[in-house]
């Protein structure tokens, strides 16, 4: 009973952190400070870093199902 009544909880506020973005509000998140990496260089730098220590490149993007198909 309490493990129902804790999953519905955790699943309130998972949705109740759902909001609509409004069109003046998207140029504030399209900023560049809102992006992922906002400093080219350093991402580039420890993509280079990840690459040598691991001997594999690429996998830094969300495309592709891994069935070589892409």
């Amino acid at each position: 009973m309490i493990i129902r009544y804790a999953v519905l909880l955790v699943g309130l506020l998972i949705l109740s952190s759902c909001t609509t973005v409004s069109p003046w509000q998207r140029g504030t998140l399209a900023k560049s400070e809102m992006s992922w990496s906002p400093d080219v260089l350093e991402s580039t730098l420890n993509g280079h870093v990840y690459f040598a220590k691991e001997a594999s490149s690429g996998g830094g993007s969300a495309a592709g199902g891994g069935c070589g198909c892409n």
